[in-house]
């Protein structure tokens, strides 16, 4: 099996956008195919990845209009909707369909339009991909989210201030991403004092709700060497899931579909948690970063906060930056396009295009969550050597 590369990549505007969804997916997958020096007629495979956008905004068949709209036919459509994982769902199809000689060029673009609607319609779309007796009971994300954060302070003695120290750290990131929703940083007194949404988090705890799109472009590493010298292989992924009803979990501060598609990417690269140099975790809830952090064996169980407290993920003098993009705190979480945004960062990142935000890494993994940990994509990718 040949080894399947990335030669473009590109990232509309996040944040609250006046375009509907077919014209942000356009736009990313424009902008990609420009990057890699493609031309339309070459798409293979098209892939779309999107959680809801009949939900959000009664339109349904985008990779259909997709397809059309960049004058791509005859090139074989597909949707991939795995809730909010349906990026990274999109990756590991994208990889499938390369990897299998199904395809010698497949251009994935993944994009969610939520900004139209009120914050109860969000998250009551949103809260949908629960299990229907949670959602019967008025369950939510962010209250799974708050329960679990509760429940991580109290078994392993953490300050409540570490959680607080990732939504600071990912938004003086964010602040040096041009795409980025939020490019402001905030002290930790301001995200202490924020409103509670679901006790203990706070409103800086939690990622907005964002408009946009983002996109790759992949094919077999032979076939990226005609095109660039530039290009980043997948050398490991893996996908797992976990129990839909959240209470049957043996521990929930151990996310079983980040330990077990973490494993299963690491043993087909070949690397380990200490060869990653940059990470882009799923923080949608800043709770959800060190939760990813244990599971990837970044940190040990109940640990990770204090490698937030010691610096150990800050972009310019850790050991490990994570979320160097601004994370989905910062840069924004438009549901579909968030594991390929992640992708887009890694990308960037070992090619050296990162910009301001740039750091020195040969291997980058990208984590992406559906749910609270229902469903994972685990991504690991290197520079071109």
């Amino acid at each position: 099996m040949e080894r399947v590369a990335i030669i473009g990549a590109s990232m509309t505007q996040f944040g609250q956008r006046d375009e509907w969804i077919r014209e942000l997916l356009v736009e990313a997958g424009v902008a990609c195919l420009e990057d890699a020096g493609v031309d339309t007629g070459e798409i293979e495979h098209l892939y779309v990845s999107n959680m809801a956008s009949g939900e959000f905004e009664g339109q349904s068949g985008v990779v259909n209009a997709l397809v059309h709209d960049l004058d791509a036919m005859p090139a074989y459509t597909q949707r991939i909707d795995q809730t909010s994982s349906s990026g990274g769902a999109g990756i590991y199809a994208a990889w499938q369909s390369v990897a299998s000689g199904a395809s010698e060029m497949t251009l994935l673009v993944g994009g969610e339009k939520m900004t139209h609607r009120t914050t109860a319609e969000a998250t009551d779309v949103i809260a949908s991909l629960t299990h229907p007796v949670e959602y019967k009971h008025g369950l939510t994300l962010p209250s799974f989210a708050g329960l679990t954060a509760r429940h991580y302070l109290e078994c392993f003695d953490a300050p409540r201030e570490s959680l607080a120290r990732v939504a600071v750290k990912n938004h003086k990131n964010g602040v040096d991403n041009p795409k980025a929703q939020f490019q402001k940083e905030i002290d930790l007194e301001t995200a202490m004092a924020s409103p509670v949404v679901a006790d203990p988090l706070r409103l800086y705890d939690f990622c907005p709700i964002t408009d946009g799109s983002a996109a790759l472009m992949l094919c077999p590493e032979s076939v990226a060497k005609e095109y660039t010298d530039e290009y980043v292989v997948i050398s490991g992924i893996d996908g797992a899931t976990d129990t839909h009803v959240v209470h049957e979990r043996e521990d929930p501060t151990v996310m079983g579909g980040v330990v077990e598609s973490g494993d299963g990417a690491y043993e087909m690269s070949g690397y380990g948690p200490a060869d990653v140099d940059v990470a882009e975790l799923h923080d949608m809830f800043t709770i959800l970063e060190f939760l990813q952090m244990e599971g990837l064996g970044f940190a040990e169980h109940g640990e990770a906060w204090q490698l937030v407290e010691e610096g150990y993920t800050e972009r310019d003098t850790g050991e490990l930056p994570i979320n160097t993009s601004g994370g989905l705190k910062s840069k924004g979480h438009p549901l579909g396009a968030s594991g390929v945004a992640q992708a887009v960062e890694i990308y960037e990142q070992l090619v050296g295009e990162a910009g301001p935000r740039q750091v020195e890494a040969d291997v980058g993994l990208t984590c992406n969550v559906g749910g609270f940990g229902n469903c994972v994509i685990t991504t690991i990718m290197e520079a071109a050597q």
